[in-house]
């Protein structure tokens, strides 16, 4: 079992007996999640908005216009840092300091460099799009060269994480236990719905096999 070293970076302080480093589990809520948090400094200001990404290994690829203020803001930095979390179930208890949240949650470090070949943006975004929907890029059109020239693309390399993971039940006080208030779990889960064809469709097209197969693992 490979895990991340411990450090002041990222090292769960509140909670950390939900604290996770194992590597393999920091990708699998990785790979569950295709939108993380991710965070940078503009002009002086802290700011954090979602990213769409993609994982090859110890890679996160991340991908917009030349003129994208936050992937040249992390570029001039040379590192980042990005937030992946799933909200599993509502916990709800007796008292309403004791609500809480079941999650899984992962923060990622790492330093970020410019992809800027052809050949390497092309595989990048192999790697974006098939992080998706697996088998997406194979019924797509080849992207143009003009189009990779516009695109920005950037690759941090994780070079350390840590996790926290809430997957329990209620947790309220010995005395709170016998008072008439229902308490228990809400699961919530991210599910897909059938798939819609485009209006605009030339022909009638059948929704390919690798849309089906997304549809039947995530409905």
């Amino acid at each position: 079992m490979k895990e991340y070293q411990k450090s002041k970076l990222n090292r769960v302080k509140r909670g950390h007996n939900r604290a996770v480093y194992d590597v393999e589990k920091i990708n699998t809520i990785l790979d569950a999640g295709f939108i993380g948090f991710v965070s940078y400094i503009y002009e002086e200001k802290a700011i954090s908005l979602p990213m769409a990404y993609g994982r090859n290994g110890d890679k996160i690829y991340l991908h917009s216009s030349q003129a994208n203020r936050m992937l040249l803001s992390l570029l001039d930095a040379g590192e980042m840092s990005m937030t992946v979390m799933h909200l599993d179930a509502l916990v709800l208890a007796r008292s309403g300091l004791h609500h809480s949240v079941n999650y899984r949650s992962a923060t990622v470090f790492g330093s970020v460099k410019e992809i800027k070949t052809s050949k390497e943006k092309e595989t990048a975004l192999h790697c974006f799009m098939e992080h998706m929907m697996k088998g997406r890029w194979d019924g797509i059109r080849p992207i143009k060269p003009e189009e990779l020239e516009r695109t920005l693309v950037v690759e941090m390399t994780i070079e350390t994480a840590s996790a926290k993971v809430r997957d329990v039940g209620v947790n309220d006080e010995p005395e709170d236990y016998n008072l008439p208030i229902w308490a228990g779990l809400v699961p919530l889960k991210q599910i897909a719905l059938p798939p819609i064809s485009d209006k605009d469709l030339k022909e009638r097209l059948q929704i390919p096999n690798h849309v089906i197969k997304y549809y039947n693992m995530h409905k």
